[in-house]
């Protein structure tokens, strides 16, 4: 009796053991730098508030990706959106500005839809190689007519390693 309670604890850690390897070269292998997502306030997104991300580069001989991350409801009235980007180096900011097509001309949603929520990956700059190593700052801020842009629920970034590297 007691050689099979001690076999079946073997395999339980055995199993145990597996998954954690498992599991540790699925987290081993992202490729993300940063993923941020921030939470806009009673989503009424103001030109005052700006979504600020930081990030690190340890390896600029590769390629990375960056993407714009928005979250509305069904309830924002407009089909695409105006953002600014401040690109941040420490010293230099270089500043773009992006208009982004959120609905096809009938009015439907272009992003995925979970409910009364619809969420957008979009992009700002593919297969981009950084100037230099080190900390980096990308600020997002909206750049509508209205203020408060009404609607937007979440706003965020995420950079991450080209997948041709």
């Amino acid at each position: 009796m007691a050689q099979k309670i001690n076999l079946l604890q073997s395999k339980k850690q055995l199993f145990l053991l597996g998954f954690l390897l498992v599991i540790s070269l699925f987290v081993g292998c992202t490729t993300s730098v940063i993923d941020s997502n921030v939470e806009i306030t009673d989503r009424r997104w103001s030109y005052r508030r700006h979504i600020l991300t930081s990030f690190e580069i340890k390896d600029n001989t590769k390629a990375y990706n960056i993407y714009f991350k928005l979250r509305h409801t069904a309830d924002y009235k407009y089909a695409n959106i105006f953002i600014l980007a401040h690109f941040k180096d420490g010293k230099n900011t270089v500043t773009r500005r992006y208009q982004y097509k959120l609905a096809k001309n009938d009015g439907e949603w272009l992003g995925s839809g979970s409910g009364n929520l619809f969420t957008y990956t979009l992009p700002m700059l593919t297969n981009y190689h950084f100037p230099k190593n080190g900390k980096f700052e990308i600020e997002i801020e909206q750049n509508m007519r209205d203020n408060p842009l009404l609607e937007v629920s979440d706003v965020g970034l995420t950079v991450s390693k080209s997948s041709g590297n």
